[in-house]
């Protein structure tokens, strides 16, 4: 991770690794789905962008939910291909402070795209395992599938929940309930 989350060999709260594009910004919906388009929002405080850095996306975000993923409890961290643009973006448009970022390996000539012995597993499994480090982790992503969830049970010694959330909706209360279940001791 460029700014890794804290100690990944203590006890903490379970680490919730976060997509954008899917969980954050919805994508894809038709048009019976959104006659009018995405919603749009705007931040109860204008976020300071730096000049010509806002991406068109970012009012498909919902600033309440910044309030509701810190509730989680969570340690959060950016999963994403934003990588520090979510930090420069994402994270005051949500209210959020910097968060850590997880560091995706450059593809090898040689790696499969898949980990060895596991056709369908997603190119970010495994290196959340890795960041993961043996902590508890809840993975929001809009392609999660089994085959990641069989991946990490077989790999992680840690309690995992990776969660599926619909990209033509984004986050919504059904999501928030699954990750508060999960988190009941």
């Amino acid at each position: 991770m460029t700014h890794g989350p804290s100690d990944p060999g203590t006890a903490g709260p379970p680490l919730l690794f976060l997509d954008v594009d899917g969980p954050l910004i919805p994508f894809g919906g038709t048009r019976e789905q959104y006659p009018d388009g995405y919603p749009t929002y705007r931040p109860a405080r204008r976020p300071l962008l730096p000049a010509g850095e806002t991406n068109p996306l970012l009012p498909r975000i919902d600033p309440a939910l910044g309030p509701r993923l810190v509730a989680l409890g969570c340690e959060l961290v950016w999963a994403t291909t934003w990588m520090d643009e979510a930090n420069e973006c994402v994270s005051p448009w949500l209210g959020l402070p910097a968060l850590p970022v997880v560091n995706w390996p450059e593809p090898a000539d040689d790696d499969p795209l898949d980990p060895p012995g596991a056709p369908g597993v997603h190119w970010k499994t495994r290196p959340l395992v890795d960041a993961a480090a043996g902590r508890d982790f809840v993975w929001l992503d809009d392609e999660v599938t089994d085959a990641d969830r069989r991946w990490v049970a077989e790999h992680h010694r840690g309690r995992a929940l990776l969660h599926r959330v619909d990209p033509q909706h984004g986050m919504c209360d059904a999501d928030f309930v699954a990750v508060e279940e999960w988190l009941q001791p």
